[in-house]
């Protein structure tokens, strides 16, 4: 499927995701900015994927990560993040979100994994009551884009 096309808007998305539970299929999700693609993102998409057969990426709009990260973020635009994630064979669904989480998004999905980075624990993860059961991925040691933007900034 061309990355294109695993890019989704919430109907085209809870068509895809109907359709692959009717064939039993587990789904997977998880979210994020991904704003500058780096080897913890690649690691924990894997990871994801790896507890399902169906990995579908809620992804924050330019403007919900400016909300949370501020004016100079994203480095990005959505569209652009969207393709790159899209093009990852382990992802088979991305879709947009604008709000500061994506509750409304995994009420939609109704995941039967949950798959949250392990700086979570101890905490709540927003729309776990929606999902079948979340899964912490440990995190890569100083792999972040804030520090991989810092890291430039120096140079």
């Amino acid at each position: 499927m061309k990355a294109k096309n695993k890019i989704m808007n919430r109907a085209q998305l809870a068509a895809f995701v109907k359709k692959a539970k009717a064939q039993d299929k587990k789904i997977v999700f998880t979210n994020g900015c991904f704003d500058i693609l780096h080897a913890g993102h690649v690691s924990s998409i894997e990871f994801a994927k790896s507890k399902g057969d169906i990995l579908v990426i809620g992804l924050n709009s330019d403007s919900s990560i400016k909300r949370l990260k501020g004016p100079s973020r994203p480095v990005n635009k959505q569209a652009d993040r969207a393709l790159v994630l899209a093009a990852l064979g382990a992802v088979d669904a991305v879709c947009l979100f604008g709000q500061d989480t994506p509750l409304e998004l995994i009420k939609l999905v109704r995941p039967d994994i949950l798959v949250k980075g392990a700086d979570y624990k101890n905490k709540e993860v927003v729309g776990s009551q929606f999902a079948g059961k979340v899964v912490l991925f440990p995190l890569l040691k100083g792999r972040s884009t804030t520090n991989l933007i810092s890291k430039i900034s120096l140079q």
